[in-house]
C-alpha cells in the first residue's frame, strides 16, 4: 500500500501533458505527484508509439515517442515530482482543508492513496484496452504484441500485422528495413490510415493480404506460423515468428465517471477557459478535455497543462497571480 502526504497538485496521466504539467508545477513552486495506471511514463507514447516519429513538437523538426518522453521527464527532474506508476487513479473524496476550501484524498485500484490540495487530470483518451485478436490469444507476451516498444526486438524476424489502420501502417512501414519480412493482413480491401503511409508500404516490399484474417496461429509456446482465412474460403500459411495486433482498442474514462465533474459522451471533461472542471480545485489538460474548438494535438496539451498549473497555483493562494513571469526569470534548480 501506498500513502503519499499532502502534495499541492496530484497530476493523474503521466503522458506529455501531465509530463509537462509536473515540470511546470516544479517551476511554479508546487510539490506535485502523477499517478499513472501504466507502469511507465509516457502514456499512449510509450504504450503505443514509442519508436515512432512525431512532426508536430514545437522545436523538433522530428522526434521520436520515446525521445520526447524522456526529455520531459529531465525537464522535471530538478523538481522531485513523485510518481506513482502502476496505479489507477480510483476514487475521489473530497475532505476540508485548513482553509475551510476542499482538498482531495484519490484513491488507486491496488490500495495507494493520495492527498492533495488540487488535482490535474492529464488522462488522455482514459483507460484503453486493445482490442484482442482471439485467434492468438494463447502467445500473449509469447510472440503475440499489441504494440511495438521496440523496434530492434523484431531485428530479422517474419513478422505478421493485423490491422489497416493508421498503427497497422505506421508499423508495417517502421519495420520493414528492420524485420525479416513483414506481411500485413486486414479484413476489408480499404484502409482507414493516412494515404501518404498506404502508399508507401504499398511501394516497399510489405505484402498486403486484403478481405482475410488471421484464423490460427501454428506453433508450441512459441509462434511458428499463422494460418489466414480469406472471405472466398481460400487459407494460406505463413511463416512468422512474430504477429502484431493493431486492430484498435476501447477507452473510457472509469472511475473518473463518478468523480461528479461534468462530462460529455462520457469521454471528455469538460473545462473552461482555466481549464478549471465543474469541480472547485480540479483541472484537466491535454486529449482528455472538451471544449468549443479544442484541438487534440499534443501541442495544445503542453499549452493546457500550462493555463492548468497556473491557475490551479492561483487557487491554492489567490495572492499569487495567475501569470507568474517568464522561466527566463527564474533559475531553475541544479
Amino acid at each position: 500500500m501506498t500513502t503519499v502526504q499532502t502534495v499541492d497538485l496530484l497530476i493523474v496521466g503521466a503522458g506529455p501533458a501531465g509530463l509537462f504539467g509536473a515540470y511546470y508545477a516544479g517551476f511554479r513552486g508546487l510539490s506535485v505527484a502523477v499517478l499513472d495506471s501504466l507502469p511507465e511514463p509516457g502514456g499512449q507514447i510509450n504504450a503505443m508509439y514509442p519508436e515512432k516519429e512525431i512532426f508536430d513538437i514545437a522545436g523538433f523538426p522530428a522526434v521520436r515517442g520515446r525521445e520526447l518522453v524522456d526529455r520531459l521527464l529531465a525537464q522535471a527532474e530538478p523538481y522531485d515530482p513523485v510518481y506513482l506508476l502502476g496505479h489507477r487513479a480510483d476514487g475521489l473524496e473530497r475532505v476540508p482543508g485548513p482553509d475551510g476550501r476542499d482538498e482531495f484524498a484519490v484513491t488507486t485500484h491496488n490500495g495507494g492513496t493520495v492527498h492533495a490540495r488540487s488535482v490535474l487530470i492529464t488522462g488522455g483518451i482514459g483507460n484503453f484496452t486493445p482490442r484482442p485478436l482471439p485467434a492468438a490469444r494463447a502467445f500473449e507476451g509469447e510472440g503475440l504484441a499489441y504494440f511495438v516498444r521496440r523496434l530492434e526486438d523484431y531485428a530479422g524476424a517474419d513478422v505478421v500485422i493485423a490491422g489497416g489502420g493508421d498503427s497497422a501502417f505506421d508499423w508495417a512501414h517502421a519495420l520493414r528495413p528492420v524485420a525479416g519480412s513483414v506481411t500485413l493482413v486486414h479484413r476489408r480491401d480499404t484502409f482507414r490510415a493516412h494515404p501518404a503511409t498506404v502508399a508507401a508500404v504499398q511501394a516497399s516490399d510489405v505484402e498486403i493480404i486484403t478481405n482475410a484474417q488471421i484464423s490460427a496461429v501454428l506453433g508450441t509456446g512459441t509462434i511458428d506460423g499463422v494460418e489466414v482465412a480469406t472471405t472466398g474460403g481460400a487459407v494460406k500459411t505463413l511463416a512468422c515468428q512474430r504477429i502484431i495486433a493493431a486492430l484498435g482498442f476501447t477507452a473510457n474514462l472509469g472511475p473518473l465517471l463518478d468523480w461528479g465533474i461534468e462530462v460529455t459522451g462520457r469521454r471528455h471533461i469538460v473545462v473552461d477557459a482555466a481549464m478549471r472542471t465543474t469541480v472547485p480545485g480540479i483541472f484537466a489538460a491535454g486529449d482528455i478535455t472538451d471544449y468549443p474548438g479544442k484541438v487534440r494535438l499534443i501541442a495544445v496539451g503542453f499549452g493546457e497543462a500550462a493555463t492548468a498549473v497556473n491557475n490551479a497555483a492561483h487557487h491554492l493562494d489567490p495572492a499569487q497571480p495567475v501569470f507568474p513571469g517568464h522561466s527566463t526569470d527564474s533559475p531553475v534548480p541544479a
